[in-house]
């Protein structure tokens, strides 16, 4: 008997060999990642992990300051729980909820600011001119700056009493008496925003003029033969192709924000017009030497900012598939 091959049997699909080898070649460099990336990992496991640890396990009893040893656990009582007809904890707290509300604010109005001066600062330095080097230099000065020098700096400078603002607005005629900018609850939120955006601004600049000097030039070339205004150039070519750049700008930023506690402590000290979350788990922790409590608020915060992180990274991940797919 004689076997016979039948040619209409349907032949076995092998992947190509150039798809096997660059699956190959990926495996590799995502096992390279890992093993770069596995020092790193562990170090910040020892160094953030056991605190952040510790801290969990400290908003659940009630440790003080003066004593660690003797702690018992009291479950939620630190964050909330009903007794004697009344709420207690710290979901309870007005003063929190203050905080929260001080904190959502003065990073969304900061960031806010912060992008839209750091994007037009990026455009004038983007274009030639003389001197353009120097300025470039200069205009990072408030970002190289200390926060606690900065914010004392400006402390001395809105002083009610010596401070050099009041001095020039009433020699300009602006104001006829001297304002108390960080200690009057009508200005000492808009004092704490200036000076941080006068401090950060520089940052985004940074971010978004590196974006800009990496877009193609023939794109403008094209835009101004067709003779179409700037302004539309700006926003139709410009600022789409810089926004991965600000949303990476924007995140760091909203995360400095969402836990600042130096420039306002610096400012305004325990106020409560301006206090922040972090500065209200500040209190709680060192000058009232409840850890239990003020455990259980740093928790909270960390929790506020890791779940507002996620949903900014969602919203825009989403909103750049959105532009893909259209």
């Amino acid at each position: 008997m004689s076997t016979t091959l039948d040619d209409s049997a349907p032949a076995v699909a092998r992947p190509p060999a150039k798809a096997y080898r660059s699956t190959k070649v990926r495996r590799q460099r995502v096992k390279a990642a890992w093993t770069f990336l596995a020092p790193m990992l562990v170090a910040l496991t020892l160094v953030a992990g056991w605190p952040l640890l510790r801290t969990f396990y400290f908003s659940f009893t009630d440790a003080s300051l003066a004593d660690l040893s003797n702690t018992l656990f009291i479950g939620l009582e630190n964050y909330l729980v009903y007794d004697d007809g009344q709420w207690y904890g710290v979901l309870a707290d007005p003063i929190w909820w203050r905080a929260v509300w001080n904190t959502f604010y003065f990073a969304i109005v900061s960031v806010s600011l912060e992008v839209v001066f750091g994007v037009i600062v990026a455009l004038i330095l983007n274009a030639e001119f003389k001197g353009r080097t120097f300025v470039r230099a200069a205009v990072l000065i408030p970002w190289a700056i200390p926060t606690i020098v900065s914010a004392q700096m400006w402390a001395w400078m809105l002083n009610d009493q010596f401070g050099i603002i009041n001095e020039i607005l009433m020699a300009l005629g602006i104001i006829g008496a001297p304002i108390a900018w960080t200690a009057d609850a009508n200005y000492s939120m808009w004092a704490v925003i200036m000076v941080d955006v006068w401090k950060t601004t520089p940052f985004v600049a940074l971010l978004a003029l590196a974006a800009m000097q990496m877009l193609p030039k023939d794109c403008y070339e094209a835009a101004e033969v067709d003779g179409i205004h700037p302004i539309r150039v700006f926003f139709k070519v410009t600022l789409p192709l810089i926004t991965p750049a600000l949303m990476v700008a924007v995140i760091f930023r909203l995360l400095d924000a969402l836990r600042v506690f130096d420039v306002i402590y610096v400012l305004t000290s325990n106020s409560t017009s301006t206090m922040s979350m972090s500065i209200y788990a500040r209190q709680q922790l060192v000058e009232f030497q409840d850890v239990g409590y003020g455990s259980a608020a740093s928790t909270l915060l960390f929790l506020i900012i890791a779940l507002s992180t996620i949903a900014y990274l969602y919203l825009g991940r989403h909103r750049f598939n959105l532009g893909g797919d259209a």
